[in-house]
């Protein structure tokens, strides 16, 4: 195989375990991460995992000029687009810093895509774009609802450039993954969630209030109109989310995409509470954990999950 795939953001979270399974199915990955939200360290244990050591960039890429130097000097089959800054909470208090950081990078890797004729691009978007469906579970068919947070915004944005950028360019094809709320780590333990600063996701500050790295957790609001009052939404396995990646990737370089730009949620299904988390954690582990009602978090919705029929079929 040896298709030669550009990661952005591939030492973060998600990114660096769809590179495990890129170099598992036998890509070559080239990495571009610019360290803001991961550690170095993640590259040397992608190599534990799995034999080999990414060829890595340290940039921003909002930085033209050196977007296009990493372009030129590899001869890349595909992207797969990971890197954003990606806190809704943070969004709502700096969203100019989202906007330029999240959409410029996007700009400058479709217009580098165009001058050296990459054609296939994985974006990663989120459920956020849908805002709070009329429906649920939403489906891909589901319009854009008015975004509660910039982060959500710049998602909305970010599919609506790549729709016009194929509609220009005829000749590439994009797939956007509509995520809903990864969890877990990788089997061998060498890689996981481990955000810098206080954690914005819930599992990684479950796991950190148990371990006592955290005094208490925080529970942002217990007045929602769901089954227990907090928030609920749909968990999705890092690992089976990496897979959906390698899936779409297949699709684009063996054709069988139906048409240049489309769109899937990534999910299970089943959409589960703040509490059922926390509840579901005490019980596994045996443990009590502290919390804290807080009020609700501005740019949360009160509920989601996905529709995968699409995604499943597909």
């Amino acid at each position: 195989m040896n298709n030669k795939i550009l990661v952005t953001g591939g030492l973060g979270y998600i990114g660096s375990h769809t590179t495990v399974e890129l170099i598992n199915q036998g890509f070559q990955v080239i990495i571009v991460d610019n360290l803001s939200n991961s550690e170095i360290s993640v590259l040397d244990n992608i190599k534990k995992i799995t034999g080999v050591r990414p060829k890595f960039y340290e940039f921003n890429l909002t930085d033209s000029s050196k977007t296009e130097e990493c372009f030129k000097e590899n001869n890349f089959d595909a992207v797969i687009h990971f890197a954003a800054f990606k806190s809704v909470s943070e969004s709502v208090k700096f969203p100019l810093k989202y906007h330029e950081n999240n959409i410029k990078s996007l700009e400058n890797i479709l217009e580098s895509m165009r001058i050296y004729e990459i054609k296939y691009i994985i974006f990663s978007s989120s459920c956020t774009v849908y805002g709070q469906p009329d429906k649920l579970p939403v489906n891909e068919n589901a319009p854009f609802k008015k975004a509660e947070s910039p982060y959500a915004e710049t998602k909305q944005i970010s599919e609506k450039i790549i729709q016009n950028f194929i509609g220009d360019n005829n000749r590439f094809s994009a797939i956007s993954l509509r995520y809903f709320n990864p969890v877990g780590a990788h089997s061998s333990s060498l890689i996981g969630e481990l955000p810098k600063g206080v954690p914005e996701n819930l599992v990684p500050f479950i796991t950190q209030t148990a371990a006592g790295k955290r005094d208490r957790l925080v529970v942002y609001g217990d007045d929602y109109n769901t089954h227990d009052g907090t928030a609920v939404r749909d968990y999705i396995h890092i690992e089976d989310l990496s897979n959906a990646h390698i899936a779409a990737l297949d699709r684009l370089l063996n054709f069988n995409n139906e048409i240049p730009y489309e769109y899937y949620n990534i999910g299970t299904g089943i959409g589960y509470s703040v509490m059922d988390l926390i509840k579901s954690f005490e019980k596994v582990n045996n443990l009590k954990l502290k919390y804290n009602i807080s009020v609700r978090r501005e740019g949360d919705i009160e509920k989601i999950y996905a529709d995968i029929k699409l995604s499943k079929k597909n």
